[in-house]
């Protein structure tokens, strides 16, 4: 394996996919490649190349977890959905781009079972055990995004800006299909370099968790309060971060869990309503 370090953002993205794979942390690239899931000829290092740090409201995604939940300038949703997640080991290594495109923590997948996101022609969870799979998206694929801060930014509304183009944080994520089952929208050799995250009124970010620290998210609420409205996240419910269409826990009649993470949604309920009320919305919600 080739380690490459280019020396602009631009030259990383030329010399990305076709068997490169970028580095930044590390946390996820690694441990991959390790367990065989993810193979690589090249070791693309970003790490000098993409911005990093705060100013305003732009983020560099190589601005690490660790960076984010102890800076009072960026919205509280987000500094509480950094200082959730991980380890301190692991937030003070792995960035914010990185977070954002980790893989699922579906243990079919990372079994390496031929499941739909594999290329298969099932989802193992389906018919397994699934208690910690989606409950919503679930159609083709249960597995649950692990992603706090992407739930946060989702709430918030950010953009992301890449070395080809901007574009809504919603927009960089996608249900599986038959065509493409990546759950990510950017093309080969695409680069995130930073992200502009607006500053709510208040915002905060919720999470359960089967220990109180360092684990995934089982329900992870993020809520953000704007002058025109409140907006709401979920992380751990989908195969990608999962916007509400209102702020509310009615918005979970849409759910379809399965057997076994139908306890998720109640979950959620309450985290829903603590998280709208935390921010000044109604107690009802």
């Amino acid at each position: 394996m080739e380690l490459l370090r280019p020396e602009s953002a631009q030259a990383a993205a030329g010399v990305l996919g076709n068997g490169s794979v970028a580095l930044a942390g590390g946390t996820e690239v690694v441990p991959l490649l390790r367990d065989g899931i993810l193979r690589a000829d090249q070791l693309v290092d970003v790490r000098e190349v993409v911005p990093r740090g705060i100013d305003g409201t732009r983020i560099g995604a190589g601005t690490t977890l660790a960076e984010l939940e102890v800076d009072p300038s960026i919205p509280q949703a987000l500094r509480e959905a950094s200082a959730l997640a991980a380890s301190p080991q692991l937030r003070s290594m792995g960035t914010l781009g990185g977070n954002l495109l980790q893989a699922t923590r579906c243990w079919y997948w990372r079994l390496k079972f031929p499941c739909y996101l594999h290329g298969g022609e099932m989802c193992h969870a389906k018919a397994g055990q699934h208690r910690e799979h989606a409950i919503f998206g679930n159609e083709r694929c249960a597995s649950a995004h692990p992603s706090d801060p992407a739930a946060a930014l989702l709430a918030l509304g950010a953009q992301v800006r890449t070395t080809a183009r901007t574009f809504p944080l919603a927009e960089l994520y996608r249900l599986p299909t038959d065509e493409d089952r990546d759950v990510t929208a950017l093309q080969p050799g695409e680069l995130i370099l930073e992200l502009e995250v607006p500053q709510p009124e208040a915002s905060v970010y919720l999470k359960a968790m089967e220990r109180r620290k360092w684990s995934f998210a089982i329900v992870g609420v993020a809520a953000a309060r704007f002058s025109d409205g409140i907006r709401v996240a979920l992380a751990g419910v989908a195969p990608t971060p999962w916007a509400l269409p209102t702020p509310s826990a009615d918005a979970l009649a849409e759910a379809t869990p399965l057997p076994g993470t139908a306890y998720k949604v109640d979950i959620a309920r309450a985290l829903i309503t603590r998280a709208v009320a935390a921010i000044g919305g109604p107690a009802s919600a």
